[in-house]
């Protein structure tokens, strides 16, 4: 009898999986926990305040433009230092024997800007006779004159901190000094070299506008305008970064974006402490949710149109000066495998391309892992004929399916890197012609299958196929995760990982909005611009997680 009630009895492998199966999971959230914690206490964002980007000993805070020609014109060839690019011209203004100094930074105005706007009219034009008395009267006086009747230019802004005109001169804004005024005028705005207006590189499209954010923010700004025009779109100027400071822009639409999803992204932006954001990937570590996940909580984009698509739905985009990738949020995972593309073509071919594209990440995250699987744990699984087939292409390699996927996939991956870091003439040529010859010489040396060749091969193209390169990266990374679920576990590993995949995809947010979303929580309206793209007609409501204050659509 105990015999029998022994052979139900489970054998003790059964029993490890489920302990797994419960285990692991547990430690793996309570391990995130802790370590988040961690980090949110070690990193925490700490209110930014302002810092100078020249030395503190030679500029303080407290340091003020007397109105003295010789001692303010000492104390900024001090405050500058030994910088070759700052140029300081020194002249008299004509009609009178007032001395006056314009300082700028060589290489980021064109002196024949400052030439024929700040020069010529006050050194070869002048004061007329009839305006002595008026312009020698006062400081104010002064000013008052200078900026109404002399500088033909759009932007005048007048300083009395020494820090203030330093910091602008550095950072490419003209200055004029002149004897008797107190302060500084900081004429016109910095504008350094800068590309043309060219096709995005990292999201093209077959149909769509050709035409692509800069490194200007002003160019930047200037398309969001030009491509939106809307009353409506309101564009907040803030300063980031303590000791290299940057413009940063951020962009929504007033009368559509959730209010407290702006005061979120303005709170974040405001507690960003860095020494110089040098692309906007810093500013999206920065203030995303949680560091620890692999997935983008912030998307990031090249193109105008998927900004001003963006904010029509209720979204904020920030702009940053130096970087032509602009910054969308709230973000889903969904979004990141969609196209702009998808609302040019017609809604059928539209959808059935997305379609397309979901099934190739799947294929991309998962192909190497179900190989490895199926071949060194469940082969009963495959159908005969097929199993048969492969089991003949594996005779005499000497690895493992997990060693032999491996080799495989990282010279995959260095391949990929290397096509992108070569130049561009011959990238590409290297990419595909190394590819055929390492696949073909691994082949024929036995160290991998044919098989395998053909399911790397479809796992590299599938990954492609994502809109989104960030979002690429992320699938790499994870598919080599997969693999060795799949080389301990077999299918259950599979199994275990894409539960364990899913249940962070929906703890998982973004500013507030469930990343899974509209599939967790479900939204029936949402789901309509999901897998499947409906008809334009039927999109009559934007996007109910983002809480729009205007939620219909004006189609």
């Amino acid at each position: 009898m105990w015999s029998v009630i022994a052979s139900y009895i489970p054998k003790w492998t059964i029993f490890f999986q489920a302990f797994l199966l419960f285990f692991v999971p547990v430690v793996m959230l309570m391990f995130s926990k802790w370590f988040h914690k961690s980090i949110n206490s070690s990193f925490s964002l700490k209110p930014n305040i302002p810092s100078s980007p020249v030395r503190e000993d030679s500029v303080s805070p407290d340091d003020s433009l007397t109105g003295l020609y010789d001692t303010d014109i000492t104390s900024v060839r001090q405050a500058i230092g030994d910088n070759a690019d700052v140029e300081i011209r020194e002249f008299t203004i004509r009609g009178t024997r007032t001395r006056a100094v314009v300082v700028y930074v060589d290489g980021l105005l064109d002196s024949d800007l400052i030439d024929t706007h700040l020069i010529r009219p006050l050194m070869l034009e002048g004061v007329p006779e009839t305006e002595h008395d008026n312009f020698n009267d006062s400081s104010d006086a002064i000013k008052a004159y200078i900026s109404s009747q002399m500088l033909p230019v759009c932007e005048i802004k007048h300083v009395r901190q020494l820090l203030d005109l330093v910091q602008a001169v550095l950072a490419g804004t003209p200055c004029l000094l002149v004897d008797g005024m107190q302060g500084a005028f900081l004429v016109g705005s910095a504008k350094g070299k800068s590309r043309n207006v060219e096709e995005p590189l990292s999201e093209a499209l077959l149909r769509g506008p050709r035409i692509g954010f800069t490194e200007r923010l002003s160019d930047n700004t200037g398309l969001l305008r030009l491509h939106g025009k809307n009353e409506s779109l309101q564009l907040t100027r803030f300063e980031v970064g303590n000791r290299v400071k940057k413009d940063l822009v951020v962009a929504y639409m007033k009368d559509i974006a959730d209010p407290n999803l702006v005061d979120e992204v303005v709170t974040r932006i405001r507690k960003i402490e860095i020494d110089d954001p040098l692309e906007s990937g810093y500013i999206e570590q920065l203030i995303e949710e949680n560091v620890m996940s692999p997935f983008q909580q912030i998307q990031n984009t090249e193109r105008p149109d998927r900004v001003i698509g963006a904010l029509l739905e209720g979204r904020v985009a920030i702009l940053l000066d130096g970087t032509p990738y602009a910054l969308i949020m709230p973000v889903t995972f969904s979004m990141l495998l969609q196209s702009p593309e998808d609302y040019y073509e017609r809604w059928i071919s539209g959808s059935f391309v997305r379609l397309l594209r979901f099934l190739s990440a799947l294929l991309a995250l998962l192909a190497p892992a179900l190989y490895i699987s199926f071949i060194s744990f469940n082969p009963g699984l495959i159908p005969t004929k097929l199993a048969l087939t492969i089991i003949e292409t594996r005779q005499g390699v000497p690895f493992p399916s997990i060693i032999e996927a491996l080799i495989m996939e990282i010279a995959i991956e260095i391949l990929r890197e290397a096509g992108i870091r070569l130049p561009k003439p011959i990238g590409p040529a290297m990419g595909i012609v190394g590819g055929l010859i390492i696949g073909d010489a691994a082949v024929n040396a036995g160290i991998v299958s044919p098989f395998l060749v053909i399911v790397v091969a479809v796992t590299a193209i599938s990954s492609f196929t994502i809109p989104v390169y960030s979002a690429g990266i992320t699938l790499r990374v994870l598919r080599f995760t997969a693999m060795f679920f799949a080389a301990v576990l077999g299918l259950f590993g599979v199994v275990m990982f894409f539960l364990l995949l899913c249940s962070h995809l929906v703890r998982l947010k973004s500013f507030g909005v469930p990343y899974a979303s509209p599939m967790v929580p479900y939204g029936i309206n949402d789901l309509k611009d999901f897998l499947i793209r409906f008809p334009l007609k039927v999109m009559k409501k934007r996007p109910q997680l983002l809480k729009p204050q205007d939620p219909d659509r004006r189609n």
